[in-house]
């Protein structure tokens, strides 16, 4: 009875040998990662199902567990095995998704939660099976919604590309930033128009053919480029027909024409051209082994336990959050309210603005917008944003903040001059009214910049430090006029305003 006792606790109660025991904790581990990030697993399927740039994300899943069919006849040829050193792939997920969380960047965080899962393969089935599954891992990648910052350049070569074509056909235009004036009308390029989503969807359409069709690297480089140069172009080409048929006909029939082309016949021609003429080129044949499992398999070590590799997988990736939760600083608080400053050489005015104007940055604790004249007529709008702190949906920098409202008539057209140390854009809403935008971020009293990255860097590193956690946003803004040129009106009132960042530091309470 005692020798039968003794061997049924030597017995473990779960079997994490060979594939079913592999898996078994890969699941636990996989599991524990999408339960601990569940608020950005969420947010991302979010951004797939309701952003059409995005939605071509929905297929990646599919694809990936197609990928992953074609491999199995070679994976069961394969052993896995506990295999420590993939854990380090796994901890760089960790620390990716905390500075993500610091400095309060979704994409950053997104892609942590995907090479937490390809760690925890890598470290949970061995060397031999990740090398068989290298590409459907890759290929993960493109489930993270990435490539919104590719919007304003596409917008503007766009435009270069629709007015390139507007000359050769003899069509008089103009354009100045994104907004193109023929005399049929006054066009603008919006973000819906950069051709942006089609080219985002192209490269994920474009590097799973690269696999599947083509074993040569120069052959798959060349595809790349091709398909690439190719959505660019026609999307100008597309841009460029709305407005030559507007100019033919009217804007209506372009519009229609548009919606059409653009909705349903666009990206499915492109397609078709794409793989026409790469289809003689194709050098991989259907039913080619994908890898061949005895050159894989060799001399495997096993680096521990499944058990152990997971436990320590585990740790790790709930260390993350955890140290997230421990330094958090109390936010030092702000002043009760904020006074527009009074400037020498101005005063207050309450001339209407040619166009309502007012900048967004959603969930500001204070947030104040002024308008000054000069004795030489010039006027200048100064807006004070401050948060006590910054977190997701209260931030300085993030989809839809800034000068220009997603909401609103403003639209971003093109960057504009600035001093150093600032960001400088043109926006412009229906009139057309222009208007030039001087912005200044400042972080926990760190100097002021006009970087983007630079702010996420900053605010970062006070979560992750616990330092000063309070921000401040002043833009300075002026309307272009005949004879009131909006960037001289900047220039002039920054002179007599002085220092910027003795104005942010008042405003967020640290002088």
């Amino acid at each position: 009875m005692t020798g039968q006792t003794l061997s049924m606790a030597r017995t473990p109660l779960v079997d994490l040998t060979g594939w079913r025991g592999h898996l078994t904790a890969l699941g636990v581990v996989a599991f524990a990662i999408l339960t601990l990030f569940f608020d950005d697993v969420q947010s991302m399927v979010s951004i797939w199902w309701n952003s059409s740039t995005f939605g071509h994300c929905l297929f990646i899943p599919p694809l990936i567990a197609w990928l992953v069919q074609q491999r199995l006849p070679g994976l069961r040829q394969l052993e896995p095995v506990a295999w420590a050193p993939g854990l380090i792939w796994l901890g760089l997920g960790a620390l990716a998704w905390l500075l993500g969380a610091a400095a309060g960047v979704a994409m950053v965080r997104h892609g942590a939660i995907i090479i937490l899962l390809q760690g925890a393969t890598i470290a949970l089935l061995g060397p031999a099976v990740t090398r068989a599954l290298i590409f459907p891992l890759f290929y993960a990648f493109f489930m993270v919604p990435f490539g919104e910052e590719l919007v304003p350049p596409l917008q503007l070569l766009t435009a270069q590309l629709t007015m390139m074509f507007l000359d050769l056909s003899g069509v008089p235009a103009h354009m100045e930033g994104i907004f193109i004036t023929t005399p049929t009308g006054y066009f603008e390029v919006a973000e819906a128009c950069s051709g942006a989503k089609f080219l985002i969807a192209m490269t994920a359409y474009g590097v799973l053919v690269c696999n599947v069709c083509f074993r040569s690297w120069p052959r798959r480089i060349i595809f790349m480029v091709g398909a690439l140069s190719l959505s660019i172009l026609a999307n100008g080409v597309r841009a460029f027909a709305t407005i030559l048929v507007a100019h033919l006909t009217t804007i209506d029939a372009a519009v229609g024409f548009d919606h059409v082309v653009y909705g349903w016949v666009f990206f499915a021609i492109i397609m078709v051209v794409v793989m026409a003429t790469a289809w003689p080129f194709f050098d991989r044949k259907p039913g080619d082994p994908w890898f061949d499992p005895r050159r894989l398999q060799g001399a495997v070590a096993n680096h521990g336990s499944a058990g152990r590799v997971a436990g320590i997988a585990l740790a790790l990736i709930v260390a993350a959050p955890l140290w997230l939760a421990t330094t958090a600083a109390n936010a030092d608080p702000l002043p009760a309210r904020i006074d527009l400053p009074v400037i020498q050489g101005w005063t207050r005015s309450d001339t209407p603005m040619a166009y309502p104007w007012k900048p967004r940055f959603d969930g500001a604790d204070h947030a104040t917008l002024g308008r000054y004249r000069n004795a030489n007529g010039q006027l200048v709008d100064l807006a004070i944003i401050a948060y006590e702190r910054q977190e997701e949906g209260r931030e300085l920098v993030g989809f839809g903040q800034g000068a220009a409202d997603p909401d609103s008539e403003w639209v971003w057209s093109s960057p504009a001059p600035a001093p150093p140390g600032a960001r400088g854009e043109q926006i412009t809403a229906p009139g057309p009214v222009v208007r030039h935008v001087v912005s200044y971020y400042v972080v926990g009293g760190n100097a002021p910049t006009g970087s983007r990255p630079g702010v996420k860097i900053a605010t970062m590193k006070a979560r992750l430090l616990g330092q000063d956690q309070r921000a401040v946003a002043i833009l300075i803004s002026a309307e272009e006029g005949q004879g009131r040129p909006a960037d001289a009106a900047i220039r002039a009132f920054l002179t007599d305003l002085g220092d910027v960042q003795l104005l942010a530091d008042r405003s967020a309470g640290i002088r």
